[in-house]
Protein backbone atom coordinates (compact mmCIF):
# COMPACT_ATOMS: atom_id res chain seq x y z
CA UNK A 1 0.00 0.00 0.00
CA UNK A 2 1.49 3.40 -1.28
CA UNK A 3 2.05 5.73 1.81
CA UNK A 4 0.55 8.80 -0.31
CA UNK A 5 -1.72 8.17 -3.31
CA UNK A 6 -3.22 11.50 -5.06
CA UNK A 7 -6.23 11.00 -7.51
CA UNK A 8 -7.59 12.68 -9.85
CA UNK A 9 -6.80 15.65 -7.94
CA UNK A 10 -6.73 19.02 -9.08
CA UNK A 11 -6.88 22.95 -7.77
CA UNK A 12 -8.59 25.84 -8.62
CA UNK A 13 -9.13 29.31 -7.21
CA UNK A 14 -11.85 32.02 -8.14
CA UNK A 15 -14.53 31.05 -10.96
CA UNK A 16 -15.51 32.58 -14.35
CA UNK A 17 -12.39 34.89 -15.83
CA UNK A 18 -10.78 34.88 -12.51
CA UNK A 19 -10.48 31.45 -12.15
CA UNK A 20 -6.49 29.94 -11.89
CA UNK A 21 -5.68 26.71 -11.81
CA UNK A 22 -3.02 26.06 -9.66
CA UNK A 23 -2.78 22.42 -9.74
CA UNK A 24 -3.91 20.53 -13.16
CA UNK A 25 -5.54 17.05 -12.49
CA UNK A 26 -2.46 14.69 -11.04
CA UNK A 27 -1.92 11.21 -10.34
CA UNK A 28 0.87 10.47 -8.01
CA UNK A 29 1.78 7.85 -5.12
CA UNK A 30 5.14 7.83 -3.14
CA UNK A 31 6.38 3.98 -1.44
CA UNK A 32 7.30 3.05 1.40
CA UNK A 33 11.00 3.88 1.03
CA UNK A 34 10.89 6.44 -1.73
CA UNK A 35 12.54 10.09 -1.43
CA UNK A 36 11.03 11.93 -4.42
CA UNK A 37 12.07 15.86 -5.37
CA UNK A 38 9.75 17.55 -7.12
CA UNK A 39 11.47 20.87 -9.34
CA UNK A 40 10.01 23.36 -11.08
CA UNK A 41 9.92 27.52 -11.33
CA UNK A 42 8.75 29.82 -8.52
CA UNK A 43 4.73 30.02 -9.39
CA UNK A 44 4.40 27.00 -11.20
CA UNK A 45 2.22 24.69 -8.47
CA UNK A 46 5.04 23.24 -6.22
CA UNK A 47 3.22 24.90 -3.04
CA UNK A 48 -0.44 23.75 -3.63
CA UNK A 49 0.79 20.28 -4.40
CA UNK A 50 2.62 19.80 -1.27
CA UNK A 51 0.03 21.68 0.59
CA UNK A 52 -2.43 19.01 -0.77
CA UNK A 53 -0.33 16.44 -0.37
CA UNK A 54 0.12 16.85 3.22
CA UNK A 55 -3.87 17.66 3.73
CA UNK A 56 -3.41 21.52 4.38
CA UNK A 57 -5.91 22.16 1.96
CA UNK A 58 -8.27 19.90 0.05
CA UNK A 59 -8.10 19.53 -4.01
CA UNK A 60 -10.96 21.57 -5.77
CA UNK A 61 -11.62 17.56 -7.35
CA UNK A 62 -10.23 14.14 -6.53
CA UNK A 63 -9.05 12.37 -3.74
CA UNK A 64 -6.07 12.54 -1.23
CA UNK A 65 -5.37 9.33 0.80
CA UNK A 66 -2.42 8.84 3.27
CA UNK A 67 -1.25 5.38 4.37
CA UNK A 68 -5.00 4.51 3.21
CA UNK A 69 -7.11 6.87 5.03
CA UNK A 70 -8.77 9.24 2.68
CA UNK A 71 -7.95 12.87 4.50
CA UNK A 72 -10.25 14.60 2.01
CA UNK A 73 -13.03 13.16 3.22
CA UNK A 74 -12.27 14.17 6.60
CA UNK A 75 -13.02 17.28 8.89
CA UNK A 76 -10.86 19.49 9.69
CA UNK A 77 -10.17 17.89 13.41
CA UNK A 78 -9.37 14.64 12.64
CA UNK A 79 -7.29 15.98 9.49
CA UNK A 80 -5.34 18.15 12.12
CA UNK A 81 -4.67 14.57 13.69
CA UNK A 82 -3.46 12.37 10.81
CA UNK A 83 -1.29 15.27 10.06
CA UNK A 84 0.03 15.41 13.58
CA UNK A 85 0.44 11.15 13.58
CA UNK A 86 1.72 10.78 9.60
CA UNK A 87 3.36 13.95 8.61
CA UNK A 88 6.44 15.91 9.15
CA UNK A 89 6.91 19.32 7.17
CA UNK A 90 9.69 20.82 6.91
CA UNK A 91 8.22 24.44 5.46
CA UNK A 92 10.75 27.30 3.97
CA UNK A 93 9.59 29.36 7.02
CA UNK A 94 10.69 27.35 10.19
CA UNK A 95 7.52 27.57 12.18
CA UNK A 96 9.41 27.48 15.52
CA UNK A 97 7.60 28.39 18.11
CA UNK A 98 9.16 32.00 19.30
CA UNK A 99 8.54 32.09 23.13
CA UNK A 100 9.84 28.08 23.62
CA UNK A 101 13.74 26.94 23.58
CA UNK A 102 14.96 24.57 21.06
CA UNK A 103 14.33 22.07 24.16
CA UNK A 104 11.17 22.94 25.31
CA UNK A 105 9.85 23.07 21.13
CA UNK A 106 10.37 18.87 21.61
CA UNK A 107 9.32 19.07 24.76
CA UNK A 108 5.90 20.58 23.39
CA UNK A 109 5.40 17.85 20.81
CA UNK A 110 5.71 15.25 23.30
CA UNK A 111 2.77 16.45 24.51
CA UNK A 112 0.78 16.16 22.09
CA UNK A 113 1.62 13.28 20.04
CA UNK A 114 3.43 10.13 21.43
CA UNK A 115 5.55 7.42 19.84
CA UNK A 116 8.26 10.43 18.82
CA UNK A 117 12.11 8.99 19.41
CA UNK A 118 13.85 8.15 22.53
CA UNK A 119 16.01 10.67 23.80
CA UNK A 120 18.95 8.41 22.42
CA UNK A 121 17.95 9.32 18.83
CA UNK A 122 16.78 12.76 19.72
CA UNK A 123 20.70 13.53 20.89
CA UNK A 124 21.76 11.42 17.52
CA UNK A 125 19.37 13.20 16.13
CA UNK A 126 20.53 16.65 16.80
CA UNK A 127 24.57 15.67 16.69
CA UNK A 128 23.88 14.99 12.58
CA UNK A 129 22.54 18.25 12.43
CA UNK A 130 25.10 20.00 14.38
CA UNK A 131 22.29 21.96 16.95
CA UNK A 132 23.08 19.41 19.68
CA UNK A 133 24.40 23.36 21.59
CA UNK A 134 21.60 24.61 20.84
CA UNK A 135 18.96 23.58 22.80
CA UNK A 136 19.12 26.41 25.41
CA UNK A 137 18.16 28.82 22.70
CA UNK A 138 15.26 30.44 21.48
CA UNK A 139 14.29 31.27 17.44
CA UNK A 140 15.39 34.61 17.74
CA UNK A 141 18.63 33.38 19.15
CA UNK A 142 19.59 31.49 15.46
CA UNK A 143 20.70 32.04 12.66
CA UNK A 144 18.28 31.48 9.31
CA UNK A 145 20.20 28.09 8.68
CA UNK A 146 20.02 27.36 12.26
CA UNK A 147 16.07 27.59 12.53
CA UNK A 148 15.84 25.70 9.30
CA UNK A 149 18.26 22.69 10.94
CA UNK A 150 15.68 22.13 14.19
CA UNK A 151 12.53 22.98 11.84
CA UNK A 152 14.41 19.44 10.18
CA UNK A 153 14.95 17.85 13.27
CA UNK A 154 11.22 18.67 14.82
CA UNK A 155 9.71 17.14 11.37
CA UNK A 156 11.94 14.02 12.37
CA UNK A 157 11.60 13.56 15.59
CA UNK A 158 7.58 12.63 16.09
CA UNK A 159 8.42 9.84 13.80
CA UNK A 160 6.68 10.24 10.70
CA UNK A 161 5.63 7.96 7.36
CA UNK A 162 5.52 11.08 5.15
CA UNK A 163 7.84 13.39 5.34
CA UNK A 164 7.18 16.76 3.21
CA UNK A 165 9.69 19.23 2.87
CA UNK A 166 9.50 22.69 0.87
CA UNK A 167 12.76 23.98 -0.13
CA UNK A 168 14.40 22.29 3.09
CA UNK A 169 17.98 23.03 2.21
CA UNK A 170 17.04 26.82 0.92
CA UNK A 171 19.04 28.44 4.25
CA UNK A 172 21.64 26.02 4.30
CA UNK A 173 25.25 25.87 2.51
CA UNK A 174 26.70 23.42 0.39
CA UNK A 175 28.19 21.52 2.75
CA UNK A 176 25.32 21.29 5.10
CA UNK A 177 23.03 20.78 2.26
CA UNK A 178 24.48 17.56 0.71
CA UNK A 179 24.25 16.46 4.89
CA UNK A 180 20.77 16.76 5.18
CA UNK A 181 20.03 15.50 2.25
CA UNK A 182 21.73 12.46 3.05
CA UNK A 183 20.09 12.26 6.19
CA UNK A 184 16.42 12.28 4.87
CA UNK A 185 17.45 9.73 2.33
CA UNK A 186 19.08 7.58 5.01
CA UNK A 187 15.64 8.43 7.00
CA UNK A 188 13.69 7.32 4.20
CA UNK A 189 15.32 3.96 3.35
CA UNK A 190 15.72 2.36 6.83
CA UNK A 191 12.28 3.51 8.28
CA UNK A 192 10.59 2.61 5.58
CA UNK A 193 9.29 6.27 5.02
CA UNK A 194 8.03 7.99 2.08
CA UNK A 195 10.04 11.71 1.53
CA UNK A 196 8.71 14.33 -0.94
CA UNK A 197 10.96 17.39 -1.05
CA UNK A 198 10.46 20.26 -3.43
CA UNK A 199 13.17 22.44 -4.80
CA UNK A 200 15.02 24.60 -7.14
CA UNK A 201 18.61 23.25 -6.23
CA UNK A 202 18.96 20.28 -9.13
CA UNK A 203 22.46 18.84 -7.32
CA UNK A 204 20.37 16.91 -4.81
CA UNK A 205 18.33 15.11 -7.11
CA UNK A 206 20.85 12.59 -7.48
CA UNK A 207 19.92 11.30 -4.01
CA UNK A 208 16.29 10.60 -4.91
CA UNK A 209 14.49 7.94 -6.45
CA UNK A 210 12.48 9.61 -8.48
CA UNK A 211 12.30 13.34 -10.01
CA UNK A 212 9.22 15.26 -11.12
CA UNK A 213 8.77 18.44 -12.58
CA UNK A 214 6.03 20.88 -11.91
CA UNK A 215 5.21 23.75 -14.94
CA UNK A 216 2.17 25.54 -14.91
CA UNK A 217 0.23 23.52 -12.64
CA UNK A 218 0.99 20.39 -14.57
CA UNK A 219 3.08 17.30 -13.21
CA UNK A 220 5.80 15.12 -14.90
CA UNK A 221 7.81 12.17 -13.97
CA UNK A 222 11.05 13.21 -16.00
CA UNK A 223 13.49 10.63 -13.47
CA UNK A 224 12.49 6.75 -11.90
CA UNK A 225 14.84 4.35 -9.78
CA UNK A 226 18.09 6.34 -9.91
CA UNK A 227 19.77 4.13 -7.81
CA UNK A 228 22.26 6.47 -6.55
CA UNK A 229 22.67 6.56 -3.06
CA UNK A 230 24.30 8.96 -0.49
Amino acid sequence: MSILNIQNASKTYGSGHTQVTALKTTQFSAEKGELIAVIGPSGSGKSTFLTIAGGLQNPTNGSVLINGQEVTKLGERKRSMIRLKEVGFILQASNLVPYLSVDNQFRLLDKVKKGNMNQQEKAQLLKQLGIENLTKKYPADLSGGEKQRVAIAKALYTNPSLILADEPTASLDSNRAFEVIKMLAQETKEKNKATIMVTHDNRLTKYCDKVYTIVDGGLSLVSDNLQIRP
